[in-house]
C-alpha cells in the first residue's frame, strides 16, 4: 500500500468537522476584521491542528488501530489547541463580555487554580479508566462528548495562563507551580500507562479491519499491542510534559517582560540592567566634601 493509498483509506472526510473547523476560522478573521498578523496566525493555526486532530488519518487510526494515536489526538486537543485559541484572541473581543457581571463571575470561579487544574488534569485522568475508555470506541456519542470534555476543559485550564486579559491570568509563580504540578500529573499517568499490562484498552488487541491495514501497521510499521500502548504513554510522559515545560519557560519571558515595562513606566532599573552611575561632583566640591 503507498502512502497516498494509506492516506486514501484512512481519511475520515466528516463534513460537520470540515464545516465547524471553516465556520470557526471565518467568525474570528471576521470578528479580527480580517486583520492578519502574529495572534491571527495563532488563533488559524488552532483551527488546523483541531481539523488535523478530528478529520484525518490520526482520527481513523485512533478510533479503530492504534491507542498511541488515541493518545496523540487527546494531547492535540488538550495540549495544543485551547493555548493556540486562547494566545489568538484579542482582548479586545472578549472586553464586552468581561463587563457583564454574570460573565466575569463564571469566569472568575472557573478561573480559581484549584478549579481549572482539577478540571484540565482530571479530564484526562478520568476518560483513560478502561471502562470509560472502552466506551468511547463502542459509541460514537461517548466519543463525541469526551471531546469535546477535552476541548471545553483545556481552555479552562490554559484561561489561568493565557487569558487575553491580564487580570485573568495567575501571577507568574503560582502559575509556575500550577505548570508544574500538572506536568508531574500528567508523568505519572504517562508512566502507569507505559508499565501496564497489554490489553489495557481490548478493542486494540483485535481491531475490526475494515480498512485491511492491520498488516501494514503490525508487520511494515513494527507496532504490535505491546508496543503500541507503550508508546502511548511514553507519549503523555514525555511531550506532553515538553508542552508544561514550554509553557512554564514562557510565563518566565513574560514575567521578566512585565518586569520590563513597569521598570520602564517607573523609571526604575529593569532586573539586570546596569545602574547609572552618579554624576560626577566639581573637584572644588570634591575637596570642600
Amino acid at each position: 500500500m503507498t502512502a497516498w493509498q494509506f492516506v486514501a483509506a484512512t481519511w475520515p472526510w466528516e463534513p460537520s468537522v470540515v464545516l465547524g473547523c471553516a465556520a470557526l476560522g471565518i467568525g474570528y478573521l471576521a470578528a479580527v476584521r480580517w486583520r492578519l498578523g502574529g495572534r491571527a496566525g495563532c488563533f488559524l493555526a488552532g483551527v488546523v491542528v483541531l481539523l488535523f486532530a478530528l478529520d484525518s488519518p490520526l482520527d481513523t487510526l485512533a478510533d479503530v488501530y492504534l491507542f498511541s494515536a488515541h493518545m496523540a489526538q487527546h494531547l492535540l486537543l488538550l495540549l495544543i489547541v485551547p493555548p493556540l485559541l486562547l494566545a489568538g484572541t484579542p482582548a479586545s473581543l472578549l472586553e464586552p463580555a468581561w463587563q457583564t457581571a454574570r460573565v466575569r463571575a463564571l469566569a472568575r470561579a472557573l478561573g480559581r487554580p484549584v478549579v481549572a487544574w482539577t478540571l484540565g488534569v482530571g479530564t484526562i485522568w478520568v476518560w483513560h479508566i478502561p471502562a470509560l475508555f472502552n466506551a468511547t470506541l463502542d459509541s460514537g456519542g461517548v466519543h463525541l462528548i469526551e471531546h469535546l470534555s477535552f476541548l471545553v476543559t483545556g481552555v479552562i485550564f490554559w484561561w489561568t495562563i493565557l487569558a487575553p486579559l491580564r487580570e485573568a491570568r495567575l501571577a507568574p509563580v503560582p502559575a509556575m507551580l500550577y505548570l508544574l504540578a500538572a506536568a508531574l500529573a500528567g508523568s505519572v499517568l504517562g508512566i502507569v500507562l507505559t508499565f501496564a499490562r497489554a490489553g489495557l484498552y481490548p478493542a486494540y488487541l483485535r481491531p475490526v479491519d475494515v480498512l485491511g491495514i492491520e498488516p501494514l501497521i503490525r508487520a511494515g510499521w513494527g507496532l504490535s499491542p505491546d508496543t503500541d500502548q507503550q508508546i502511548g504513554g511514553l507519549l503523555m510522559w514525555i511531550p506532553g510534559g515538553l508542552v508544561y515545560l514550554c509553557a512554564m519557560l514562557g510565563v518566565l519571558m513574560r514575567w521578566y517582560r512585565w518586569d520590563e515595562q513597569d521598570a520602564a513606566a517607573g523609571d526604575v532599573p529593569a532586573p539586570g540592567a546596569p545602574v547609572p552611575a552618579a554624576p560626577a561632583l566639581p573637584a572644588g566640591e570634591l575637596h570642600a566634601r
